[in-house]
């Protein structure tokens, strides 16, 4: 079975009929799993957010493909940032809150990215990998925030394929105000990644990258990201200054950019921290 998302012709998306291709296409792929108790799930996934992604002003969502008009799973904070309520927000009132010339972007991004989890990387392999790309959201006040999304697969069925996602929305504003409407898949182990990919005009097959950074040099984007500073990042790894100064001058490096502000907001947008 094909997995989300199926377009109209291009020159015939409007904003709102590519919210409605989102909405549509989701409600095809079923799930057989059933919900555990909330309250522990939410437990498990607050510990699981904190330890493996940015912090940041973030709110999450599970996404059950079974249960699409029902409420989401969704973490607390979605009723700060965005003004909706945590115990009735849906996947539609998600979309909604969709930027209108991004709206295209993210169905597109959303088709690509299935398309190569179940076509070249394998439904075996699906949960190595998070996918990423950036759009802009409603808040509550109203105005658009630039937002990355980031989203894992949390359960497949051998027959359908994916089952349930976890969805991470992270403010990115503060660090650029539009985004690079590509699409990543990075492997969260380290492994291979399929970076920037121009969602519209690339060709069908993908081609898999090794990972920009090692494993340590992600640990201090991560911890620069949170605004550490390179005394902090040396008592924290419990590595040498000098040894986190010579990482930083690889990572700026390796990433083009010139200062660490460009950094995070570049390695932000793209998903990779």
């Amino acid at each position: 079975m094909d997995l989300p998302i199926t377009l109209p012709p291009k020159e015939s998306r409007e904003p709102h009929e590519s919210k409605e291709s989102i909405y549509r296409a989701l409600r095809k792929v079923p799930n057989s799993f059933a919900r555990r108790d909330v309250a522990q799930q939410r437990l498990e996934l607050d510990r699981f957010i904190s330890a493996s992604f940015s912090s940041g002003p973030c709110y999450y969502y599970v996404l059950d493909f079974l249960n699409l008009d029902k409420p989401m799973l969704v973490s607390p904070e979605i009723k700060t940032i965005l003004g909706l309520d945590p115990e009735n927000t849906t996947i539609e009132s998600l979309i909604d809150r969709g930027h209108p010339e991004d709206i295209p972007f993210v169905a597109k991004a959303e088709e690509t990215a299935f398309s190569i989890l179940k076509n070249q990387i394998g439904m075996a392999r699906v949960k190595e990998f998070k996918i990423s790309y950036s759009g802009r959201l409603r808040v509550a006040d109203g105005s658009y925030r630039l937002f990355n999304h980031q989203a894992i697969i949390l359960d497949t069925d051998e027959r359908f394929g994916v089952a349930r996602t976890l969805g991470i929305h992270t403010d990115i504003s503060h660090l650029a105000q539009q985004g690079n409407r590509k699409l990543s898949l990075l492997n969260l182990h380290g492994g291979e990644n399929y970076r920037n990919i121009d969602v519209f005009n690339n060709p069908d097959h993908f081609l898999a990258t090794p990972s920009l950074f090692t494993r340590r040099e992600l640990e201090i984007v991560e911890l620069l990201a949170e605004g550490k500073t390179s005394a902090v990042i040396s008592e924290l790894l419990g590595i040498s200054a000098h040894t986190v100064k010579n990482h930083r001058k690889n990572i700026l490096k390796k990433s083009g950019c010139k200062t660490t502000g460009h950094l995070v907001s570049k390695c932000l947008n793209e998903g990779l921290i």
